[in-house]
């Protein structure tokens, strides 16, 4: 490991932006695995037996686009947050997706009335928008640029003015996916976080934070276009 990367780890641990970015600073610039799909699971939870070796295989560690993605520790994951399919609780078209903030899930909803969830983690500014977008664009390891008011706050950002390049340590992850509204940005993005620990909570910045592997599974099977829908009030 470099210096350079391990310098970034310390000032992004330092600062508590290593979970996500600001809002705002959701910001943007090949892959090689096997698709795992999710388990059904009666109760809304995987079972002891698959959490033990299936979702040891879903979350292990993998070579994406050049670089390495640690395995999870699921120790440090709720089951509950692990991907799996469901019955779908949304009542929304296939392909659309779906965050419900207050209980920390996301959903792509597949025909049939079953959907994908995910669990997810939420800062205070995925608190601060609801309602219904599309994805204007997804990226691959994308790059992530502070905006002028945290660099404002915290001068030692000034060296990622121009973006941080892509990697493992950077905030926005593997994947982002870019949420507009009547073809402005929201400045609200689904994207990756190395800090797979802080899923199902309310983290001190940022947008909506999924596990690697979760948000590469998330970004190959929707399209740019497809529909989304943030729910801060929670689906029953």
């Amino acid at each position: 490991m470099t210096q350079s990367l391990l310098s970034r780890r310390k000032l992004l641990m330092g600062l508590g932006v290593g979970s996500a970015a600001a809002l705002a600073g959701c910001s943007s610039s090949g892959t090689s695995r096997a698709r795992i799909i999710g388990l059904t699971a009666f109760d809304g939870r995987p079972s002891r037996a698959s959490a033990d070796s299936r979702y040891r295989e879903m979350y292990g560690a993998m070579v994406d686009g050049g670089h390495r993605i640690p395995a999870v520790d699921l120790s440090r994951v709720d089951p509950i947050y692990y991907r799996q399919e469901v019955d779908d609780p949304t009542g929304e078209a296939p392909g659309t997706v779906v965050v419900d903030t207050a209980r920390k899930f996301a959903y792509v909803v597949q025909p049939g009335g079953r959907a994908m969830r995910y669990g997810v983690g939420v800062g205070r500014e995925g608190f601060g928008w609801a309602g219904r977008a599309k994805i204007q664009w997804k990226r691959k390891w994308p790059t992530w640029t502070p905006p002028a008011e945290m660099i404002a706050r915290k001068p030692e950002l000034a060296q990622y003015a121009d973006g941080m390049e892509p990697g493992i340590a950077n905030p926005l992850g593997a994947r982002a996916l870019y949420l507009f509204q009547g073809g402005r940005d929201t400045l609200y993005r689904l994207h990756g976080s190395p800090e797979y620990w802080t899923i199902g909570t309310a983290g001190s910045s940022g947008c909506i934070r999924f596990m690697n592997q979760d948000i590469i599974d998330l970004y190959d099977r929707v399209p740019s276009g497809a529909p989304v829908v943030v729910r801060q009030s929670g689906i029953v």
